[in-house]
Parts: structure tokens; C-alpha cells; sequence
């Protein structure tokens, strides 16, 4: 008795779906190019991340956090070479997810956290590690983990959020670490800022001088004495060179919302309908090859 068609059928769909959900590329859950873009303070930053393909490594991730400099507080890093400033952003990219409600449960309100910088085999003595610890007054501040660095760099808001992929922080100063980016001295932590001075009174009939224009460009970076990066998804900024994030498993994008989220924190856009066009038209091109298959059984 010859075997009925319908029993072959389940397993030959169950086959081409895999095949399907295997073969479709994934797309990327964030930009953080764009998603910096909307906030023209962080443009030295955004830019910096742009030319050292930093940002290429930072989109193929899946859980991040990135720690964002205002163009007011980078100078500690402007004028350097392209190769240095990759590695002082390397510290600014931690491999996990981090909002404001994880960073105030930390056990002992410590944590030693893993950035980018630790994947590229370079670090030694603690240089690829972050210390973050929330102080006695409930700021979080960050500092590099080498022995006698000082937590200079502190929280002063979130930017942006998409639980559990991507976190964006702003930190009052960048994360400098001894020996990584050509530092070799770690200014001391600032003093909290104080309360602005008031502005002395224009006398009548005079007008108010207006405040100098800022350039919104970062300035140029000193030329690599090694070769070029490499292109997007090769080098240490490729999935297949970082190393596994030390503190904890990586939290799954269809986990619960944290806990004390903010919820006027811009959140990442979904990705566009592209996807949606690009399913479809892969579809469109496999169904046929199913229903020959299908017809041969």
C-alpha cells in the first residue's frame, strides 16, 4: 500500500520552516548612530563611535550599554590619535544591559563590570573592567578598575533605553584608564557642580552681549600610526571577537521590564518596514519551491 501523502507533510513543513527562520538574516535591534543623532550634545561622541567603527561593534550587539560624554566634557579625549580614541571608547561600552534601577540594586552597591576594551586582548591588570559603585549620597559613579583609579565619572541621567538590548547613560566625564589610549595620569575625581552664579544685570538701554557660538563638530583626529580599522564586522568590534560578558548571563529581550524604569526615557525605535518588505518577498520566492516538493511526496 503506498504511504499517505499527509503523513510526510508536518515534517517537510516543519523542515522548510527552520530552513526559513535560519536562512533570513537578522536584523539589527538598534542604531546607535542614530539613535546618538537625536541629541545634538552627544555629536563629538556620536562621531568619534562613527570613525572608529566602534559603532559597527555596539549595533551587532544584543545586550549593551553604552556611557555617553557630552561635547562639553570631552576634551580629555579630542586631539588624540584614531587608535587611542577607539580604546578610550572601548571603556564606554559596557557588555550588558544597565538602567537605573539595575545599577541600584548592585550587591554591596559595587560591581566590576566588562567593557568592550577587555575583548580585544589587550588589557592587562584590570584595564578592560569598570568599577561602578553607588556613593553614600545614592550618585553612581564609574571609574576604571586599575588599582588607585579614582571614580571620576559620574551618572547624571539616562538618554535613551530599549530593555533588555540597549542602554544609553550619560556620565559627566569620560572613563580614563592608565595605559589605554596613551593615558598615563587619571586627573582626580571633580567636585559635584555647584549652583551657577547669577548673571550681573544689563544696564538700561544697553543690549545683552550674546553668548559665543560653539563649533558642533569634533575636532579632527591625529593621525593612526597603525594601519586603517578594518572594515565593519572584522577586528575586535566584530561579534566573533568579543568575549562573553563576565557579570552576569545576558538578559533576554523578551524578559519583564525592569523595575523603576523611567518611563519618559526615549525608547529605540522597532526597526522599519523593510523587515516586514524583505520577509515577504523571501516568502514569495520559497513557497513555490515547497509546493514542487509537496507535489513530488
Amino acid at each position: 500500500m503506498a504511504p499517505n501523502k499527509s503523513s510526510f507533510t508536518p515534517p517537510l513543513l516543519l523542515f522548510l520552516s527552520s530552513f526559513l527562520l535560519l536562512s533570513f538574516p537578522t536584523q539589527a535591534a538598534f542604531n546607535i548612530t542614530r539613535l546618538l543623532g537625536r541629541f545634538p550634545e552627544f555629536s563629538t561622541f556620536n562621531t568619534y563611535l562613527t570613525q572608529t567603527n566602534i559603532s559597527v561593534g555596539i549595533n551587532r550587539r544584543q545586550t549593551i550599554t553604552v556611557l555617553a560624554v557630552a561635547n562639553s566634557a570631552m576634551s580629555p579625549v579630542t586631539g588624540k590619535s584614531s587608535d587611542d580614541i577607539k580604546n578610550i571608547l572601548r571603556l564606554h561600552v559596557i557588555l550588558d544591559y544597565y538602567d537605573l534601577a539595575k545599577l541600584h540594586k548592585l550587591t554591596n552597591k559595587t560591581a566590576l563590570v566588562t567593557t568592550l576594551f577587555q575583548a580585544t586582548g589587550q588589557a592587562t591588570e584590570h584595564q578592560g573592567f569598570l568599577n561602578v559603585t553607588e556613593s553614600s549620597n545614592g550618585d553612581i559613579v564609574f571609574g576604571s578598575a586599575v588599582a588607585g583609579s579614582p571614580l571620576r565619572s559620574r551618572l547624571l541621567k539616562p538618554v535613551a533605553s530599549q530593555p533588555f538590548n540597549i542602554s544609553v547613560l550619560q556620565i559627566s566625564a569620560p572613563v580614563l584608564a592608565i595605559g589605554v589610549g596613551g593615558v598615563v595620569t587619571v586627573p582626580p575625581s571633580p567636585p559635584p557642580p555647584s549652583g551657577q552664579p547669577a548673571a550681573a544685570p544689563v544696564p538700561e538701554g544697553a543690549e545683552a552681549t550674546p553668548p559665543p557660538a560653539s563649533s558642533t563638530g569634533p575636532p579632527a583626529m591625529a593621525p593612526s600610526a597603525e594601519p586603517p580599522a578594518p572594515a565593519p564586522g572584522a577586528g575586535a568590534d566584530s561579534p566573533e571577537a568579543y568575549a562573553p560578558a563576565g557579570d552576569g548571563p545576558a538578559s533576554s529581550p523578551l524578559g519583564p521590564v525592569a523595575d523603576g524604569s523611567i518611563e519618559d526615557t526615549p525608547r529605540v525605535e522597532p526597526a522599519s518596514g523593510t523587515t516586514k518588505i524583505a520577509i515577504g518577498t523571501y516568502l514569495a520566492a520559497v513557497i513555490p519551491f515547497m509546493s514542487i516538493l509537496l507535489s513530488i511526496i
